[in-house]
C-alpha cells in the first residue's frame, strides 16, 4: 500500500508540473507532440488533437514534448518560432504549477488543523531569557536577524544553523501589539555524550546518525544499528534511553552498550566525551491553532514561503559542505519516507493519513518547484537562463551549443541521481 501511495503522490506532483508546461504551450499556439507520465517504453497511449497522451513504464518523471523545442524547427507551431516572453512563460509554468499545487494542499491542511504560531509558552525562572524580559505570551517575529512567521521558522533555524554556546541571541517579540527588542546569552553547561541520534522504531531504538569525532563514530557501531542496552539496562524506546540518562548522567567513566545488526548482538565499551551544551531558557509553541478564512489563505502562502526558504537553506548548506551527498534523498529515499509516514499515521485514522500525505505533497512539490528553477542545464531554470539572455541580446544563442550544454547537464544529473539512489538503498539495508 505504501508504495502505491508514494507512486500516486509522485504522479500527481509530476503530472501537475507538466500540466503547467502543457497549458501554457497550448495558450501560446505551440504544438505539443506528446504529454506523458513516467519514462521509458509506453504502456498505454492515445492521440487527440495532434497530441499523444502516454503512460510510460518507469513511474518517475514525465514530459511535455513540444514541436521544435530542442532544435531549429521553424514550422508553424514550433516552440522556437515563438517570442522569448512566450517561451519563458511556457518553461516557467511547470515550477509555478508546483507552487500552486503546494498552496492548494496547504489550504486543506490549514483549514483542518490550523497553523503554528511562534508563541512563548514557558520561560525558565532566573534564566538569561527571563532576565532579558522575555514573557509567556510573547510572539516571536524575528530571531537572529531572520523574520519569523511560524514556530517552524525558529526550529528550522536551530536545526540547520543553530546557536553556538556563548553566542548572543537577538529576538524581536510582539507583546500587546508592540515590538520588544531582546538580547541575551543562553546559559551553558558541560555534559558527556556518546555522539548519536536515534529514533523509536518498532519497540527498538535505531541509530540514525553518528556525530563525527565522538566515541560512537569511532567504534564499530554503524548507522542503522539498533541500540538495546547501556550498562545492563535494557530499553524499548528512545524515551527509555532519555529517562535512563536523566537519572544516570554520563561522566568520564566508561559505559558498556549492546546493539543489534542483522539479528546479531554486539557489545562495545565506550568512554563518553565532554561537550558544551546550552539551554535557551524558554519554550515555544509547536502545536497548531485554528484561524479565520483569511488566515487560512495568509498562512497557506506562508507555508509555501517556509518550504521554499528551507529548501534554499538546505542547498546552501550542501554547497558549503555542511551537508553531504549522504544527507540527500532521491526517489527511493522519498518512497521510504512516505511509507514510514503512512505507517505512523494509519493508526490515527484516515484523516491523519490524508493530512500527512498532503503535507508531503506540499514539501515535495515546493521542493521540486525550487529545484527546477535553479540555473542548471537541462532543468527549467537552465532553459530560462538561455531564454532571458536571448530576450536581452535580441538574438538566440546557437541552438546546437545550447543543446550540448543541456545534454551535458542531463548526463551529470543522471549520474547524481544514480549516486543518491545508491545511498538511499544503502540506508535501507
Amino acid at each position: 500500500m505504501k508504495i502505491i501511495i508514494a507512486l500516486l503522490i509522485f504522479s500527481a506532483i509530476i503530472l501537475f508540473h507538466e500540466l503547467g508546461h502543457f497549458l501554457l504551450a497550448k495558450m501560446n499556439g505551440i504544438v505539443v507532440t506528446e504529454f506523458s507520465l513516467g519514462m521509458g517504453p509506453r504502456l498505454l497511449s492515445f492521440e487527440k488533437g495532434g497530441t499523444r497522451y502516454s503512460w510510460k513504464l518507469l513511474p518517475f518523471g514525465g514530459s511535455c514534448m513540444m514541436l521544435g523545442e530542442d532544435g531549429s524547427e521553424d514550422t508553424e507551431g514550433a516552440f522556437n518560432t515563438k517570442r522569448p516572453d512566450q517561451r519563458i512563460a511556457v518553461i516557467a509554468a511547470g515550477p509555478i504549477f508546483n507552487f500552486i499545487l503546494a498552496f492548494a494542499a496547504s489550504v486543506v491542511i490549514i483549514s483542518v488543523v490550523g497553523y503554528d504560531p511562534a508563541e512563548i509558552l514557558q520561560v525558565e525562572e532566573e534564566s538569561p531569557a527571563a532576565e532579558a524580559g522575555l514573557e509567556v505570551g510573547d510572539q516571536i517575529i524575528r530571531f537572529q536577524g531572520k523574520n519569523v512567521d511560524i514556530s517552524r521558522d525558529v526550529s528550522t533555524y536551530m536545526n540547520l544553523t543553530g546557536v553556538a554556546p556563548g553566542e548572543e541571541v537577538q529576538m524581536t517579540v510582539l507583546r500587546d501589539g508592540k515590538k520588544e527588542e531582546l538580547s541575551f546569552t543562553p546559559a551553558t553547561y558541560e555534559r558527556y555524550i556518546l555522539g548519536f541520534t536515534g529514533v523509536y522504531d518498532q519497540d527498538r531504538v535505531q541509530i540514525t546518525n553518528l556525530v563525527e569525532n565522538y566515541p560512537m563514530s569511532q567504534s564499530k557501531v554503524c548507522e542503522g544499528d539498533y541500540l538495546t542496552s547501556i550498562n545492563g539496562y535494557y530499553f524499548k524506546s528512545y524515551e527509555d534511553w532519555s529517562n535512563y540518562l536523566a537519572e544516570h548522567p554520563m561522566t568520564e567513566e566508561p559505559v558498556t552498550i549492546t546493539y543489534e545488526r542483522d539479528g546479531l548482538g554486539y557489545e562495545e565499551t565506550l568512554i563518553p566525551k565532554a561537550t558544551t551544551s546550552m539551554t535557551m531558557g524558554f519554550g515555544y509553541n509547536v502545536g497548531r491553532v485554528k484561524t479565520t478564512a483569511m488566515g487560512v489563505l495568509k498562512y497557506s502562502f506562508i507555508e509555501i514561503k517556509y518550504w521554499i526558504k528551507t529548501t534554499l537553506q538546505s542547498l546552501k548548506l550542501l554547497i558549503t559542505g555542511q551537508f553531504g551527498l549522504k544527507d540527500m534523498s532521491g526517489p527511493v529515499g522519498v518512497v521510504d519516507i512516505i511509507g514510514d509516514t503512512y505507517e505512523q499515521a494509519k493508526s490515527e485514522g484516515i484523516l491523519m493519513v490524508v493530512l500527512n500525505m498532503l503535507n508531503l505533497v506540499v514539501l515535495l512539490s515546493a521542493n521540486l518547484g525550487v529545484m527546477n528553477l535553479l540555473p542548471i542545464p537541462a532543468l527549467d531554470g537552465g532553459r530560462l537562463v538561455f531564454l532571458i539572455i536571448e530576450a536581452v541580446r535580441g538574438k538566440a544563442i546557437d541552438r546546437e551549443k545550447e543543446g550540448m550544454v543541456h545534454f551535458v547537464g542531463l548526463m551529470l544529473l543522471m549520474l547524481l541521481m544514480i549516486v543518491v539512489m545508491f545511498n538511499d538503498i544503502q540506508k535501507l539495508f
